[in-house]
């Protein structure tokens, strides 16, 4: 029997994503929870053959939750869905080790080719995706700056640009404020910048928000 697991904090969501993968696999057995922790508690009580995961949760965030799941299950694939644009974390869930990345406004039309190209063992990548990387093999070699942050940085960078403070982040993320200030006097360095509004002039250039 096929086991899929689907991560998402939106009841919505999940009764969407669901119905779809039920067509396509009506005896599959299709759980599913509301966050990080809903995840690893399922993956420990048994196996699954495929984890498909929104990448913003309540908690810890998605790319700190596919780090520690890759590393404690290494063999089990993950496809990362996400509201957010595909050129902004398509590349960094594919380092991080999961299976794929698909946009959720793509997910009635692409989440079935998506599981079935994960299940064979195979990485998904979307058609957009896959022509955006076409157009960069002629393109001369040039980082942006923020490509070079780890993935914890850019996601604390992404949530200073949006105007979030230090003590909402820290809570948002269940770290102490410390961690957060610390984080964001690396990312600005790296970035070589000294304020908030840097950061945000930045991003909105880069349609990162």
């Amino acid at each position: 029997m096929l086991r899929i697991l689907i991560a998402d904090d939106h009841d919505l969501i999940l009764k969407g994503l669901k119905q779809i993968l039920k067509e396509a696999y009506p005896h599959a057995l299709i759980e599913e929870v509301k966050n990080a922790e809903g995840v690893f508690k399922k993956a420990i009580q048994q196996e699954w053959d495929i984890v498909i995961s929104d990448i913003s949760m309540p908690g810890r965030g998605g790319l700190d939750m596919l780090h520690d799941l890759k590393e404690s299950f290494p063999k089990l694939p993950v496809l990362i869905l996400s509201v957010h644009p595909e050129e902004q974390y398509a590349m960094r869930v594919l380092r991080a080790g999961a299976a794929g990345y698909l946009s959720k406004d793509s997910a009635n039309e692409e989440l079935v080719k998506a599981v079935q190209r994960i299940l064979l063992g195979r990485k998904y990548i979307s058609p957009y995706m896959a022509e955006k990387l076409a157009e960069q093999i002629d393109v001369p070699l040039s980082k942006p700056l923020h490509t070079i942050l780890s993935d914890k940085e850019f996601h604390i960078f992404k949530l200073i640009a949006e105007g979030k403070s230090i003590v909402e982040i820290a809570a948002m993320l269940s770290v102490s404020q410390t961690t957060i200030s610390t984080h964001k006097a690396k990312l600005l360095s790296k970035m070589h910048m000294r304020a908030n509004a840097e950061l945000t002039r930045y991003a909105l250039e880069n349609k990162l928000i």
